[in-house]
């Protein structure tokens, strides 16, 4: 995954939503939820400016919300990094939960592209003969 560590001017907004695939409407409401770990710096007009550092947070929301995490998990998850060192433990818990979940969403589409595979390749050594016989026939 890249990371906006390189990038040394803040970001406004719209670039932010550019680099990771979240809208503005969902940016404010990442802000407004408490799933950021830290407070978006302002201009003196109230524009937001996200730095690096929010930007490599974010890549790492969108791809635990992706996979499915529930938004109070995350919402748990941020809040534990924003109270700093001492609680790792509970964040390893979270994540290492998480990812368990993952794991088992995997194992059951791997079984279903396992079926999906095997009913593919009847259909098409059915066509490949040029016979619909052995087929499921809601007529017969």
């Amino acid at each position: 995954m890249a990371t906006a560590a390189s990038s040394v001017e803040p970001l406004s907004i719209g670039e932010v939503a550019e680099r990771t695939g979240l809208s503005v409407h969902a940016l404010r409401f990442y802000e407004r939820e408490g799933l950021l770990v830290g407070p978006v710096a302002r201009t003196s007009g109230g524009r937001r400016r996200y730095s690096a550092v929010d930007v490599d947070w974010l890549q790492i929301c969108v791809k635990l919300r992706e996979s499915g995490m529930p938004l109070a998990d995350l919402e748990r998850f941020a809040e534990l990094v924003r109270r700093g060192p001492g609680n790792e433990a509970e964040r390893l818990a979270l994540l290492d939960g998480h990812r368990r979940r993952v794991d088992a969403q995997i194992q059951a589409l791997e079984e279903c592209r396992s079926l999906i595979a095997w009913k593919v390749g009847v259909y098409a050594e059915h066509l490949d003969r040029g016979r619909a016989d052995g087929l499921w026939d809601p007529t017969a």
